[in-house]
């Protein structure tokens, strides 16, 4: 289920940050890792950007805006390798548009790639999984990232579907079907 947008309706993470040096030139853009441990257990990255009008802002740490994003491991093909910096980018592009340097959309371009991305990738991950626990990671990853209920219920359900097919069958009755020793 594809989001179709225009990218170049949405201003890039790079032409806000080249509209804040201009407009300050002593402003400083501050990214800090805030992943906890339990991020990570679900391959997820946690980025914390403030924006610094000036150097005396940042010595008495003043942030004019803040701004957070996340990224999932291997969602996407550039978060196969670059997630945490995908994340930073991220939270840059939210920090600046939250001080009001976001064009004629707040969202960047690249917010909307990753809106587009996940929506894709979330079930054509799924179809190619072969695990119960690698579906269950998909579903968390998934719900983290906001995905929609239609793509997590269908994960749901081929989840259970491999459940269903990897549980060993049982004799009704409580029979077994195996010889015992002794007997003739």
């Amino acid at each position: 289920m594809s989001m179709s947008f225009n990218p170049k309706d949405y201003e890039t993470v790079e032409s806000r940050i080249k509209k804040f040096y201009d407009l300050h030139p002593d402003g400083r853009i501050v990214t800090q890792n805030d992943t906890a441990l339990e991020d990570r257990q679900v391959a997820t990255w946690i980025v914390k950007a403030s924006i610094f009008l000036s150097a005396g802002d940042q010595a008495e740490d003043l942030p004019k805006a803040t701004g957070y994003a996340f990224e999932v491991d291997g969602q996407g093909m550039a978060n196969k390798t670059a997630a945490l910096e995908n994340a930073e980018t991220s939270a840059i592009g939210r920090a600046l548009a939250n001080m009001g340097l976001s064009g004629n959309k707040r969202a960047s371009r690249e917010e909307m790639e990753k809106v587009n991305r996940n929506q894709e990738d979330f079930l054509e991950q799924a179809s190619k999984l072969k695990t119960v626990d690698e579906l269950r990671r998909l579903y968390i990853q998934a719900k983290n990232s906001g995905a929609n209920e239609s793509d997590l219920k269908e994960i749901a359900r081929l989840a259970d579907e491999q459940s269903s097919t990897s549980k060993p069958k049982r004799n009704s009755g409580g029979v077994s079907s195996g010889t015992s020793k002794g007997s003739n």
